[in-house]
C-alpha cells in the first residue's frame, strides 16, 4: 500500500495535480455562478442616457 501510495518516488506529484485538479473543478463552477449573478444584475439595471 506504500508503494502506491509514493507512486515510485512521484507521489507528492502525481497526488498534488489530483488535489489541485479537484480544488479547480470544485472552485470554477462556483466562480461562474458569481459571474452569472454579477451580469443579471447588471442587466436588471436600467440604463443612464445622459450622453
Amino acid at each position: 500500500m506504500k508503494d502506491f501510495w509514493s507512486m515510485g518516488g512521484y507521489g507528492l506529484y502525481v497526488w498534488g495535480s489530483y488535489a489541485v485538479c479537484a480544488a479547480v473543478m470544485l472552485l470554477e463552477p462556483w466562480l461562474a455562478r458569481q459571474r452569472q449573478r454579477r451580469a443579471l444584475q447588471a442587466a436588471a439595471r436600467p440604463i443612464d442616457e445622459e450622453i
